[in-house]
């Protein structure tokens, strides 16, 4: 449709590839990039961009979801970067989990360039990405905000101006710092009661269904029954967030105890072969720890 803003997407992993094609799906003239080009064939309808640079030059909005710090401010502000290519005026999105740190190094470039950066990271799975359902908070200048609100909801369920420069960014490290502990919590509870000789899978029924039942407890309870720990979120995954949590906090001066020691046990999960697996199988260490069979004798 003309009316509609036309947009660059960089980086296409996990969550890149269906939140792109729900763009497609709404109806969103779409250039894609990507280092792995073979990806690109997953978003069938989408031109191809050899670079991020060629990828904004005819683009309204650019939009990034990438790995860790050093990817945004590769495809955004380093040589060959979206920013050598948008119009001023342009407005880029970044959707990854990276450091707040590294946000505001983009955004004093993107205004150097005259370009409208939001910070917009998401909450929510690879299966929630697929529905078009995630959440999705973002900061950065508000006109900017108002003027994508649709792209928004095309993605998500529920959008939030959340302020003007990088609260988007610690927002996202507070969820996930209680989704982790979460885990930890879980795994902990679950290992005492299954050593005091509780049925597995009731005992976990019960908790869903009990004053500590949440959506996160909610969504894991099926993977912890069938002990199946296939990854939504792999622990290193989680390790990585943690540490941009840690090192901001660190430069902030915020006490972090708890996470700090879930750091250390996420850790332990990498340095045992654990580290692909949901981080949710954090039980099975403890469970190991306790000298009980993490298959349940399955």
């Amino acid at each position: 449709m003309a009316d509609k803003q036309k947009i660059g997407w960089i980086g296409l992993g996990k969550m890149g590839i269906p939140m792109s094609q729900n763009l497609l799906k709404a109806g969103y003239p779409l250039t894609v990039y990507n280092r792995t080009k073979q990806k690109t064939k997953e978003v069938e309808g989408a031109k191809v961009a050899d670079s991020p640079k060629a990828l904004a030059a005819d683009a309204d909005v650019i939009i990034s979801m990438i790995s860790d710090d050093s990817a945004l401010e590769g495809v955004s502000s380093g040589p060959g970067g979206a920013f050598e290519g948008a119009k001023s005026g342009a407005i880029y999105i970044d959707m990854s989990t990276v450091s707040p740190a590294a946000s505001a190094r983009v955004a004093a470039a993107a205004d150097k360039k005259g370009i409208k950066y939001l910070r917009a990271p998401v909450s929510g799975s690879t299966a929630l990405a697929q529905a078009g359902t995630l959440t999705i908070f973002a900061s950065g200048p508000k006109d900017a905000y108002d003027q994508c609100v649709d792209i928004f909801g095309a993605m998500g369920q529920k959008s939030f101006h959340v302020g003007n420069g990088d609260e988007a960014r610690y927002l996202k490290l507070v969820i996930n710092m209680m989704v982790g502990l979460t885990s930890a919590m879980t795994a902990e509870a679950l290992t005492f009661g299954e050593r005091g000789g509780m049925d597995w899978e009731q005992m976990i029924e019960i908790i869903n269904n009990s004053v500590v039942a949440s959506p996160l407890v909610g969504y894991k309870a099926q993977m912890l029954k069938a002990r199946n720990y296939g990854p939504a979120f792999t622990a290193s995954q989680m390790a990585k967030d943690f540490d941009l949590a840690l090192e901001t906090g660190r430069t902030n001066n915020v006490p972090m105890p708890m996470t700090s020691i879930m750091r250390q046990f996420l850790g332990t999960m990498m340095a045992t072969g654990k580290g692909q697996l949901d981080f949710f199988a954090y039980v099975t260490l403890l469970e190991e720890l306790a000298g009980l069979d993490p298959s349940g004798g399955k």
